[in-house]
């Protein structure tokens, strides 16, 4: 089923700071299927046991397909907090605690080195740091974690949008005029909503 866009301009309803991981692999010899496999079946394992366990604090994720090479898959994740992001990683009753030891022991026996990649980045966003804007898309990747609002309540350019503070009052609802959401901001940051791919 795919989800309906939401009309017009909106934003993510984040607030405070925000934790994004990307975490992911690469498959250096496609020929060694029974090394690269469970690696790639792991992570929607992991996906689906913290569905069920929300206090874990996974807020959302997208599942980014590769783009120019068959050999690198990942996923951006949005946490509560970086100290939740790390405990479940360490937690001896989560799975992934469990995966990386297999990987781990293959790695010091000799016989999966070298076959597959992985890598992980994390950043931990302070307020002010970021803004988003998405134009008649779906919830998707910050706002499909942490909520949409119309555009207009976080401000119309990206400079009002850096500057909102969490407990302020939000904008009232404005005119849609015809520069909105397209003022200069950083890098072209308004000039076009992210990738596709939201798998949640």
């Amino acid at each position: 089923m795919f989800a309906r866009p939401n009309r017009g301009k909106t934003t993510a309803a984040a607030e405070g700071e925000v934790v994004v991981l990307l975490i992911g692999m690469r498959i250096n010899h496609f020929w060694a299927v029974h090394h690269w496999l469970p690696v790639l079946l792991a992570m929607p394992r992991m996906l689906r046991e913290l569905a069920r366990d929300p206090g874990r604090g996974l807020l959302g994720h997208v599942l980014l397909l590769p783009s120019g090479s068959p050999r690198t898959y990942y996923v951006v994740q949005y946490w509560e907090s970086k100290e939740k992001l790390y405990a479940y990683a360490a937690a001896p009753d989560m799975f992934h605690h469990r995966a990386w030891a297999m990987i781990n022991r293959r790695e010091r026996s000799g016989r999966a080195r070298g076959h597959v990649g992985l890598w992980h980045e994390a950043y931990v966003v302070p307020e002010g740091s970021y803004e988003s804007i998405y134009a008649d898309m779906p919830a998707y990747g910050l706002a499909a974690a942490t909520g949409v609002v119309p555009l207009e309540r976080r401000g119309r350019r990206a400079a009002d949008r850096f500057a909102h503070r969490s407990g302020a009052p939000e904008r009232p609802a404005a005119p849609a005029g015809p520069d909105c959401g397209t003022a200069p901001g950083p890098a072209g940051a308004d000039a076009a909503p992210g990738p596709a791919g939201q798998v949640r």
